[in-house]
């Protein structure tokens, strides 16, 4: 309807051009938006108030002259202007009632459309380093970007998600050479593990599955492996002033690093079995946990693949003179596309960094056809944006291809105490733990319930209370309560018929009624909107309405009843509101139980 009713205010701007109140460059940037007051009428539109300057002249006045200029509109029963200047439009009856049979025509695809079907998206999501399980705030990025992928599925797009798995960079040599350490010691030897190492258990267990398969073959003296290797950090027992540790001596960077080096110089071709033994363990571990929390991916992007794209992308900066080199590093011109300063893209030792395979990364996608590219990124990643973007300008590409999506941190509670997490000491709260705790559906709804960029406080009890204040358990309390109420009425003999029940859709003239008639009609606008500002929240907050609007009316107002008109009605209207919710609830990647 809204789009009938759009085309109407396009013809009534054409009209106000032709009579010379509008300028004929101006271009119509209003918004037609629901109301959610229903005494302003179903729709409103701004219309008169953005195109109040063009046209020399007051709001409320313009908007006279966009009433007169409307077409007919036999949908509408009535227009009329309001406060400033917005003008409102009322369905008529049929109208509103119109809703209940499209959504029964097309179901689960109600809500649907092809507003983007011309569009190739990828979206690369969580790419957590494969050094440890997922922990919580991997979590979130993992129920984000698999939501958005959804909601854009939902507007035609053809969506591909990607995992970019970090295979050949050093905290994978940190958890290679952590694992050989505790091989090490699983083995006999003494040492004094590093500080700067992968500790969880999960490292012990890797090491113990190559002794278990290779036995004794990799071990070397502990003296050899620590030789010339500087000292470790060295921390005073006290902390200073602001809580931190106070460094004695030492430096552990360095101290790993020696490590990592003595490592691969004393194993060899063989040090590739404790890098790989440890990648493919905890990517099977990765792969596991998504999946098993309806996270799904159509590829899984190795790092390692990217050596020769890495000298096709640097060639190409070199040949359109983006790169200098100073100091024996080669530098990108960073600073030409507005980034705060150069960036190192080839160390002295001939090694590229880590924004190298970055760039390369992002010509590869490019060059793969997509029209557009999402990243999903922590919130940590914020500096990196721009060099990012400018390195694809440099390439000679359009950076406005890439939306970049940051996804704040999530902080766990659990009676009023915060969780402490730590992912390198091993203490940390794991996807897996969570979802154990709360459940998966709790875990992916209220992951996807604040803008991405807004920081998460979890509340777990809440999570798992069966209350009105727990969202998920509300909306599926809908959903199952209508199941019960439609297995009742099975139970009693009433004969539910849905062309029977279309006969009588007058009968639903309550308030209340007429709020969830509309309520069902915004769906479609709500994944839109949701789509076009990547915020599955709106989708969300949508269902938690939808379902406030239920529970009041059926707890105000008996569905199954001795009125069989009436009864009719109520159950067609009941069952369009559990479509719906089930429809937005799978978007969301959340059941919609028929009991609980």
């Amino acid at each position: 309807m809204n789009t009938a009713i759009q085309a109407a205010l396009d013809h009534a701007v054409q009209t106000l051009i032709a009579q010379d109140i509008l300028p004929s460059e101006w271009k119509n940037i209003s918004q037609l938006t629901r109301t959610k007051d229903r005494s302003h009428g179903d729709f409103a539109s701004n219309i008169a108030m953005v195109a109040s300057k063009a046209a020399g002249m007051r709001p409320r006045d313009l908007a006279e002259k966009i009433l007169n200029a409307l077409p007919q509109m036999p949908e509408i029963s009535k227009a009329e202007i309001a406060g400033p200047g917005f003008i409102n439009f009322f369905l008529n009856a049929d109208e509103r009632y119109a809703v209940l049979e499209l959504i029964q025509t097309e179901k689960e695809k109600f809500g649907q459309s092809q507003d983007n079907k011309d569009e190739r998206i990828q979206i690369e999501f969580v790419s957590a380093n494969p050094t440890s399980s997922l922990h919580v705030g991997h979590g979130r990025g993992a129920a984000y970007g698999m939501t958005i992928a959804n909601i854009l599925e939902a507007t035609g797009a053809n969506v591909e998600r990607e995992y970019y798995v970090n295979d050949a960079g050093r905290q994978m040599d940190i958890l290679a050479t952590s694992t050989y350490l505790r091989y090490l010691e699983l083995c006999g030897q003494t040492l004094v593990f590093p500080k700067n190492t992968y500790q969880g258990e999960y490292v012990k267990e890797i090491a113990q599955s190559i002794l278990d398969q290779d036995g004794q073959e990799y071990v070397f003296a502990v003296a050899d492996v620590y030789n010339n290797v500087p000292e470790d950090v060295q921390y005073a027992e006290a902390l200073d002033a602001e809580g931190n540790k106070v460094v004695l001596s030492g430096d552990k960077e360095k101290h790993i690093d020696g490590l990592i080096a003595n490592a691969q110089q004393l194993l060899g071709h063989n040090y590739r079995i404790f890098h790989q033994a440890a990648l493919h363990a905890i990517l099977e571990d990765i792969k596991d946990d998504l999946g098993e929390f309806g996270v799904t991916f159509n590829q899984w992007f190795s790092e390692a693949t990217l050596a020769d794209k890495i000298d096709e992308a640097l060639e190409t900066l070199e040949q359109r003179g983006f790169l200098y080199e100073q100091d024996g590093n080669i530098w990108f011109k960073a600073t030409a596309f507005g980034d705060e300063k150069d960036r190192v893209v080839k160390r002295r030792n001939g090694q590229p960094t880590y924004f190298a395979s970055d760039i390369a990364y992002h010509l590869n996608k490019l060059q793969r056809g997509f029209t557009h590219l999402v990243n999903i990124w922590g919130s940590d990643h914020h500096g990196y944006i721009t060099r990012v973007k400018a390195a694809i300008d440099a390439l000679g590409y359009d950076s406005s291809k890439l939306t970049i999506l940051l996804v704040q941190f999530v902080s766990l509670w659990r009676g009023g105490q915060m969780l402490q997490m730590s992912s390198r000491s091993g203490q940390f709260v794991t996807l897996r733990d969570l979802r154990k705790e709360v459940g998966n559906d709790a875990a992916r709804f209220y992951y996807v319930m604040r803008k991405s960029e807004q920081h998460i406080d979890f509340d777990l009890d809440l999570a798992v209370s069966q209350s009105k204040d727990n969202a998920v358990y509300y909306i599926q309390y809908a959903h199952a309560r209508i199941c019960r109420m439609l297995e009742k009425a099975k139970n009693t003999a009433i004969v539910f018929s849905i062309e029977e029940a279309q006969n009588h859709v007058a009968r639903l003239d309550l308030a209340a009624e007429e709020a969830i008639l509309a309520k069902l009609a915004a769906y479609p606008d709500v994944i839109r909107r949701a789509a076009s500002s990547y915020e599955p929240h709106q989708v969300g907050n949508y269902l938690k309405e939808l379902a406030a609007l239920f529970h009041a009316w059926y707890n105000e107002h008996k569905v199954l009843n001795d009125d069989l008109a009436l009864t009719q009605a109520r159950l067609l209207l009941s069952i369009n509101v559990q479509q719906v919710l089930r429809n937005g609830l799978t978007l969301l990647g959340v059941s919609a139980p028929e009991s609980m």
